[in-house]
């Protein structure tokens, strides 16, 4: 029976070089990257729907949705992967929920937990890193007029946002990197903290 793979997720808000470290890391470990929400046929219908600025969406159908689409890419992608042996780098996980929708919006974190745990079951990531940046430097790195859903929330949402990403953080442990710095500096970092993990 082959060994379980190892499964590092990746979490920060918006244009904070979560993507482009996970991809990197992914390739570098020959891990196989992954994303949420949309990384499967169904997914890419509810993220069409999440991401749509101009669909009125009451916070928990949001949150639901997100688990929706969290659920089933557990069950089809995640899970089986880790199974064969591979290992998964995924572009956000749980704890996006529970910053976004639970901090950002209001849902209570308690029932958020209970109704991500059902979601993911006994999927927990090895390790979690969260890039860190201030809005100061998401308005620097943000070049384009077209926001989705989230992008276009006011600065209260994305603070309360970042506030609970580094509260979670402190709570769960995590590693976490400044994303200001330029990738460069921002990958030595990561390869050395994430050195230890049995790829």
């Amino acid at each position: 029976m082959s060994q379980r793979g190892v499964f590092l997720v990746f979490e920060g808000i918006d244009v904070s070089g979560k993507s482009t470290q996970a991809r990197r890391i992914a390739e570098r470990h020959d891990a196989l990257f992954t994303f949420e929400p949309g990384d499967t046929p169904l997914g890419v219908d509810l993220r069409h729907w999440l991401l749509d600025a101009g669909t009125p969406m009451e916070p928990q159908t949001e949150a639901l949705l997100m688990l929706s689409d969290r659920s089933h890419h557990v069950a089809s992608v995640i899970e089986p992967a880790l199974r064969e042996g591979r290992s998964v780098v995924s572009d956000r996980y749980y704890a996006s929920t529970l910053a976004y929708q639970g901090y950002g919006r209001g849902v209570d974190l308690a029932l958020l937990q209970s109704a991500s745990d059902l979601a993911i079951g006994s999927c927990r990531p090895d390790e979690t890193i969260l890039l860190d940046v201030s809005l100061k430097v998401v308005n620097e790195r943000r070049a384009h007029d077209q926001k989705d859903r989230f992008e276009s929330a006011d600065v209260a949402f994305h603070e309360r946002v970042r506030e609970g990403y580094l509260e979670l953080a402190e709570r769960n442990a995590w590693i976490v990197v400044d994303g200001a710095h330029g990738p460069d500096e921002v990958a030595r970092v990561i390869d050395e903290r994430v050195a230890h993990l049995p790829w």
